[in-house]
């Protein structure tokens, strides 16, 4: 169900999402947190549809904030039922005057006792816990992905780091770094000597990979760019370099790797490219801090050298 409010005001609002829980029997208190997703037009029903998605995981309210230029004014549209997943959608469209104050735009329609996580999908502000809506969310999400120089922005996100924050470019390493702890787990139990990572060019994750590896091994990681026209590839292979033998875990079509290593048969494994709701949803299962994101984001990313030229 879809209902659609223009020109009205925030506590008119709370009203509606009042009513339409008493008519419809939704019961506020099975939501167990609230998103706000801050984004323009363009890109806000993309972040909607993964927030629905993840609300099967996480039941939670979602609040949509988009601002633009004119008259000051605020339309606001609630979803709920089908429309909005395991969640409550409210649609926040602020104009002129009236979108000059995010925090207050935001604040009269939260759950009561409820963590909030802050969302950018696309331009953040330059340090999201400082901004209007960082200040009031436990967690804040953001995408160095979608920044058109991504040296620029994950060094941003270093010198701006405060607990809570994390990037979705980290998110998207998880089950590479499952797959090489996996690796190293396995006999003979061989010193690391040095690491090579290769991605698609413009792809942050390629360079918060090299900086975890030489964090975590302490040993000499080189990293590169492939050809610009396929960045959107994302990362492309990790080489391990040990006495025995290296080893190779390539990704050459999107969805398979291939895992090579000394005196073993080539295996592949399943390992696509994480969805945006993927992402979300496991960003939304833990609310404290990801410390480890933050030394790789800080100490790590700092003492990274630069890429290499790819090929």
């Amino acid at each position: 169900m879809i209902i659609d409010l223009p020109d009205t005001t925030v506590s008119q609002v709370a009203k509606q999402l009042v009513k339409v829980r008493e008519e419809g029997g939704a019961v506020a208190l099975g939501r167990v947190l609230t998103l706000i997703i801050s984004a323009r037009n363009g890109v806000a029903e993309a972040a909607i549809d993964a927030a629905n998605d993840a609300s099967r995981e996480h039941p939670m309210r979602v609040i949509v904030l988009t601002t633009g230029d004119g008259e000051a004014r605020l339309d606001a549209q609630i979803r709920v039922g089908g429309d909005a997943g395991a969640s409550e959608v409210v649609v926040l469209h602020a104009y002129g005057d009236a979108a000059s104050n995010e925090e207050s735009l935001v604040t009269g329609l939260l759950l009561p006792d409820a963590p909030v996580v802050a969302w950018w999908p696309e331009e953040a502000p330059t340090s999201p816990a400082d901004s209007p809506l960082g200040k009031i969310a436990q967690r804040r999400i953001t995408d160095a992905a979608t920044a058109p120089d991504v040296r620029d922005r994950l060094a941003l996100l270093g010198d701006s780091h405060a607990p809570g924050d994390t990037d979705l470019a980290w998110t998207r390493l998880t089950h590479w770094r499952e797959q090489l702890a996996a690796v190293l787990d396995q006999p003979p139990f061989e010193e690391v000597t040095a690491v090579e990572v290769r991605g698609g060019s413009a792809s942050p994750s390629t360079a918060l990979l090299a900086a975890w590896l030489q964090m975590a091994l302490e040993v000499p990681v080189t990293w590169s760019y492939e050809d610009p026209e396929h960045w959107q590839e994302g990362i492309k292979s990790v080489r391990l370099h040990r006495a025995s033998g290296d080893i190779l875990l390539e990704r050459p079509t999107p969805g398979v790797a291939v895992l090579t290593q000394p005196d073993q048969p080539d295996h592949d494994l399943h390992l696509p490219r994480r969805t945006l709701r993927e992402c979300l949803a496991e960003e939304l299962r833990r609310l404290d801090p990801d410390v480890l994101y933050g030394r790789v984001i800080t100490e790590g990313w700092e003492k990274l050298g630069p890429p290499e030229t790819g090929e």
